[in-house]
């Protein structure tokens, strides 16, 4: 089939021989994929003609997804696994028809299948291989059902430890591994996957056993299970990350590698935390395949761009990365080293933790409990004969010491500290005992960030905005009288939150002549910051400002993440 659909696509104009053999070739390459699949993905052909052409090929109707509502009962004859290994999606069940939508009329072998495993006749409508996959995961995503679990482990009465000075450990893993448990503690797992959430908190209070997804930079309340289950839950989740289930006293941290359909692999970092009513279990969710590496597309402006890239390409000094827990520093710092990873560079990183391996990179992780914190790393990393050095977080004048003179040696030196802003970070190496002389003639760049949420595209809609309003933020009066601004309405694609994704905003100060006098003459905060604008620095609020201008964040969020300069 490839090859005939191949060549109709060439008769017709659509694509060249050359083309086609470029599609093949990749297909061969990766031994995966349909020629179909290449043909887009190379943005060889627009999924629609590609559509219209196999609709006429094979004479099968082209559906508009959205049009279906798809009942339980066939998700049930066609479980998400055979869905995703097939290609199809159950749409209709009438008598003894079956009809199901797929992007690759030709696959008999999956219209065989369906055949032999339903035992009904089965008819094929035509749609994207995109929208196959988005109304996939859409409809699949309604199977994890928090009442149905509860329901099954209210059924099954089983005997749960409560929560006691002294615990029956065997008692205590009985209850961690009973099915209704693990299923419960599975469906959290794969549900905070598919809600795009980067941490899930589980929270033990007197009365109350809660659980919690960070979705977007935003809590929110998933479900409350019965408190007598979070010993068994905790316990669970603690058995997975290898963690020691006796130990309730103190903090422990661990991981959980976890297997999803395919050959995707998802991490979790574990902490949990004594508190008063419990174990409190936080999980960080770090998936490779989304970490952004490409420095075009994390969200710099041109000159913004230009400034960093000409820091991290300096043969010596330090890059500074600012913000708070959360606001991307992590990333943004991956992404430089991404850039400088060559064969001719030695690379090498001290982190607590390494949260994504990236080959070609030395990296350390920290233990504290040994004496291998950050200050002892950068003294090893000395004698390794590096050219550039990652230091996870400045925390302390040690640290900041052996950085700082490893940056005057001939090293570059990326790291981050928790400051406001960037102009801000100047006087915090100085509060720790730095002095001015060493921050000025050692710092080639410093960079705050944060994170804003990103409108839904589905449901953000112009709306007119009191002009006032608009002026207090910062837009100018001229400007704020005609200028229209986005909120999102919410809609199923995004929960209902108005809001799908993050943005980066960015201020970067790179640290010129000008600057480095008014660091040596002793200058305030708010007079290196005045005078970082006057040469050209786009604050934090500016970023914001500009990127509510272009519709693609919110008033509400420009105020949640930026400050008034």
């Amino acid at each position: 089939m490839s090859s005939q659909i191949g060549e109709i696509l060439v008769k017709s104009g659509l694509i060249t021989e050359s083309q086609l053999g470029d599609a093949l070739k990749a297909q061969q390459e990766a031994g995966s994929g349909s020629l179909n699949h290449w043909l887009v993905k190379l943005n060889l052909i627009a999924e629609k003609d590609l559509a219209d052409i196999l609709s006429q090929q094979y004479g099968v109707e082209i559906v508009q997804l959205e049009s279906y509502t798809i009942p339980d009962d066939l998700l049930e004859i066609i479980p998400q696994n055979l869905s995703q290994k097939h290609g199809i999606l159950p749409l209709v069940k009438n008598n003894n028809i079956l009809t199901v939508a797929t992007a690759d009329p030709s696959n008999l072998t999956a219209i065989n299948d369906l055949k032999f495993i339903t035992g009904l006749d089965v008819q094929v409508v035509l749609t994207t291989e995109s929208d196959l996959k988005a109304y996939q995961e859409k409809t699949y995503e309604k199977g994890v059902s928090y009442d149905q679990i509860m329901q099954d482990i209210e059924d099954e009465e089983i005997q749960l430890v409560e929560a006691e000075e002294e615990i029956n450990l065997k008692e205590l893993e009985k209850a961690s591994e009973d099915a209704p448990v693990v299923k419960l503690v599975n469906a959290i797992l794969i549900d905070a996957i598919k809600k795009r959430a980067s941490d899930i908190h589980i929270e033990p209070y007197e009365t109350v056993f809660r659980v919690r997804f960070r979705i977007d930079g935003v809590l929110y309340e998933i479900m409350k299970p019965p408190p007598r289950l979070k010993n068994a839950i905790t316990s669970r989740i603690k058995i997975m990350a290898n963690l020691d289930i006796a130990e309730r006293r103190l903090p422990q941290d661990g991981r959980i590698k976890f297997k999803l359909s395919g050959s995707k692999e998802m991490d979790f970092r574990v902490s949990v935390l004594p508190t008063l009513f419990g174990e409190k279990v936080v999980m960080r969710l770090l998936d490779k395949s989304n970490l952004q590496l490409d420095m075009l597309k994390l969200g710099f402006e041109e000159k913004q761009l230009k400034d960093f890239k000409d820091s991290i390409y300096k043969p010596h000094g330090m890059v500074l990365v600012t913000g708070p827990t959360g606001s991307g520093k992590t990333t943004t710092l991956y992404s430089a080293l991404a850039e400088l990873n060559k064969i001719t560079t030695n690379i090498s990183t001290a982190e607590d933790p390494v949260e994504f391996n990236i080959a070609g990179i030395n990296q350390v992780q920290m233990q504290d409990n040994i004496g291998l914190n950050f200050a002892a790393a950068l003294r090893s990393f000395l004698r390794q004969d590096p050219d550039v050095v990652m230091v996870g977080e400045i925390r302390d004048y040690e640290t900041a010491e052996i950085a700082i003179k490893a940056s005057l040696t001939g090293h570059l030196v990326l790291s981050t500290l928790h400051t406001n802003d960037a102009p801000a970070t100047i006087n915090r190496l100085l509060n720790m005992g730095v002095e001015p002389f060493l921050v000025a003639s050692s710092i080639n760049c410093i960079l705050a960030q944060r994170l804003a949420r990103r409108l839904c595209k589905s449901c953000a809609k112009e709306v007119e905005v009191n002009p006032e309003i608009l002026v207090n933020i910062g837009i100018p009066a001229a400007e704020a009288r005609h200028m229209k601004v986005k909120e999102g309405k919410g809609c199923p694609e995004c929960s209902n939150t108005g809001y799908r994704g993050r943005v980066a905003l960015y201020e970067v100060m790179p640290m010129g002549e000008e600057l480095r006098e008014f660091v040596l003459n002793g200058a305030s905060t708010a007079e290196i910051k005045k005078e970082a604008v006057r040469l050209g620095m786009m604050t934090l609020r500016a970023s914001g400002l500009m990127r509510l201008k272009e519709g693609i964040t919110s008033i509400e969020e420009v105020l949640r993440t930026t400050t008034n300069d």
